[in-house]
């Protein structure tokens, strides 16, 4: 019996492939792996240490997450981020991702508003929760920002207004690395409670606000924000899959059991050992500030040096302003990549991967359009260890990362002289 007509059309994330990819490459040559984004941080000695004195923990715990665990969650949000979080409205699951998936499986029916460029997961997501998926598309210009004009022209126009709205605001951002100011959430905030969308705002980055002035958008629009992080990011700890959730008041009453139930039905719980582990992470002790405040010192020491010598060469990159991703721009090369057959991102990508060991996500994996000559770059390829140590040379540190740029920028100048 054949099934295949049937089949849902998900394929593998595009993030989890590139990792896959770059590693077969490198066997034959120096690959520089700019296209999967994890922290290249260890995670917090004291946090490790207490992983290991729970590793005997082995009993289900409760649905939404370990007691004291959503106690440190709410606490820790509230001080960092200005916000009432409430322990009985935190939801711990394995991974942010998860968890914003688990608000898409919660409604029957909705639209989702995606930005284009946007993390890779959303769309799927919703389209594995049967929904709509619209995007409105931002520029360089714009750092790839949504402007509240775009937001009130899409939602005026809506043909089925009836339907919930979902909007999925990621900052600072996967894949852009730039983020929102308050004049400008504030703004979007006008266009938000006008037309009663729900935000699910994905800050899994807000931590590594390079100045650490992140400011969460519940902050503006607490009645109709849904917001997810976690400890995969700022704690280095993506192999650990816990995430978190938080639940505003005003629609408390009726999505939090429905986002338990998928969760009852899905994870059951997270892991045991990491939620006691977590525990630590979240008190927020003095070492690891101390630990948080170098990681964004160097993220913005690499990353700004980074994009200063993409630009340079000609290639329009925003300076990041939080987590450790660029987004560069190569259309001013689009006449000398024509004439090497090269037309759109996926193109570019798969060029640079053969051709000059560099290894970046083309923009189509973030929804922008086929012909857009962009890429996500991610500037992790350096020794987190070592960043880390109070007398390290950031200089040297960030070598790997500048001379895969250096790469890139030899690619380009090769193109150019064929081209004269």
């Amino acid at each position: 019996m054949s099934v295949d007509a049937y089949l849902r059309p998900i394929n593998h994330s595009e993030t989890l492939l590139i990792n896959e990819r770059s590693g077969a490459l490198e066997a034959s040559r120096k690959v520089f792996r700019f296209g999967f984004g994890q922290s290249p941080f260890p995670v917090p000695a004291e946090v490790s240490t207490r992983l290991s004195e729970h590793a005997a923990e082995k009993s289900y715990l409760p649905v939404q997450g370990l007691k004291p665990l959503r106690e440190a969650v709410a606490t820790f949000h509230r001080e960092q981020d200005g916000v009432d979080w409430q322990a009985e409205r935190v939801l711990v699951g394995p991974g942010s991702k998860l968890l914003i998936y688990a608000v898409m499986a919660a409604f029957t029916r909705a639209e989702v508003l995606l930005i284009s460029p946007s993390w890779v997961s959303y769309e799927p997501q919703a389209h594995l929760a049967g929904h709509a998926v619209h995007r409105l598309q931002t520029t360089a210009e714009s750092h790839w920002r949504l402007s509240a004009e775009q937001l009130e022209k899409f939602c005026a126009a809506r043909e089925q207004p009836e339907l919930p709205l979902i909007l999925v605001l990621n900052y600072p951002g996967n894949p852009s690395g730039t983020t929102y100011g308050e004049a400008e959430l504030q703004a979007l905030v006008g266009v938000m409670r006008r037309y009663n969308i729900l935000v699910i705002s994905d800050e899994i980055y807000g931590m590594l606000n390079h100045t650490g002035q992140h400011r969460s958008l519940a902050r503006y629009y607490p009645e109709g924000t849904l917001v997810t992080g976690g400890l995969s990011k700022w704690c280095g700890a993506g192999g650990w899959r816990l995430g978190v959730m938080h639940v505003p008041e005003a629609l408390a009453g009726n999505l939090l059991p429905r986002l338990l139930g998928v969760a009852s039905e899905t994870w059951s719980c997270v892991s045991s050992p990491v939620q006691y582990a977590a525990i630590k992470a979240y008190t927020f002790g003095p070492d690891v500030q101390a630990y948080v405040a170098r990681e964004r010192e160097v993220l913005s020491l690499i990353g700004n040096a980074a994009a200063a010598r993409l630009n340079e060469a000609g290639v329009a990159t925003a300076s990041p302003e939080g987590g450790f991703y660029l987004f560069p721009d190569f259309a001013a090369w689009r006449d000398q990549l024509a004439r090497r057959g090269i037309h759109g991102s996926d193109q570019l990508c798969t060029a640079l991967l053969e051709e000059a060991g560099v290894a970046l996500l083309p923009g189509t994996a973030f929804g922008m359009p086929a012909q857009e000559l962009v890429a996500r770059l991610s500037y992790v390829n350096f020794d987190g260890d070592l960043a880390l140590q109070p007398d390290a040379d950031l200089e040297q540190v960030a070598q790997p990362v500048l001379e895969g740029i250096g790469a890139i920028n030899h690619w380009l100048t090769q193109l150019g002289q064929e081209a004269a």
